[in-house]
């Protein structure tokens, strides 16, 4: 069986997450979400608290500067160089643990801008999941038990981090563009477990006919030999 890897942004609220979740289970493949920061201070040797550390110093910016320059991806820098603990660095070496993910097993990965990482890549599902205000605001009040004026605070804060991460690493992308995505579904419309059920079958009708295309391309190539 091939690799192939589903990604999924989402909007505070909407059970994203959780369907990411129930995803993986169902397929019988990993969730990482948390995950990928512990993965690449294990991979360059930086402290895990530095990773978290920029997350947060880009929630507490008032405003995004420098996003309109492309982040070079594919630059790592070296551990002598005085931007090795950068913010950029440090997110280009999470998009090399998403690069090496999405070629050596089959996961789920939520958020981490994982589908522009993974942009291109042939075995890739990428799916945004949202919902209306008020669906998101109850979701929030009986999972964290804090009153509806907190919870709409919560997505207020969280989604203009998510929307400011995304923008910043991206060279100005925006979050929510449905173009970015091969699907986006209203998990209150459509009911959590049923997402879990369409995002079933269109990744493995996707990657159904992906995987055959390149099996087909491998023949004629054998052939031509």
């Amino acid at each position: 069986m091939e690799h192939y890897v589903i990604t999924i942004a989402r909007g505070f609220g909407s059970g994203g997450k959780e369907i990411g979740n129930k995803l993986a289970q169902r397929l019988g493949i990993p969730c990482y979400e948390s995950q990928i920061l512990k993965m690449a201070s294990e991979y360059s040797g930086i402290s895990e608290a530095l990773f978290n550390k920029a997350d947060e110093r880009l929630m507490e910016k008032k405003t995004i500067l420098g996003y309109l320059k492309q982040v070079p991806f594919t630059s790592i820098a070296e551990p002598y160089m005085k931007e090795f603990t950068s913010d950029v660095n440090l997110f280009n070496i999470q998009a090399e643990i998403i690069r090496k993910l999405a070629v050596s097993q089959s996961c789920v990965i939520v958020g981490k801008c994982a589908d522009y990482v993974l942009k291109g890549f042939p075995n890739v599902v990428s799916v945004y999941i949202e919902a209306p205000r008020h669906a998101c605001v109850d979701s929030i009040v009986r999972k964290m038990g804090v009153s509806k004026d907190e919870a709409n605070r919560l997505i207020e804060k969280t989604d203009k981090y998510r929307s400011n991460y995304y923008r910043y690493y991206t060279g100005g992308e925006k979050w929510t563009n449905p173009i970015n995505y091969d699907l986006t579904l209203n998990s209150a419309r459509v009911g959590r477990e049923r997402c879990v059920d369409v995002l079933e079958w269109y990744t493995k009708n996707k990657l159904a006919a992906v995987f055959e295309s390149r099996r087909k391309a491998q023949e004629e190539k054998l052939a031509k030999k």
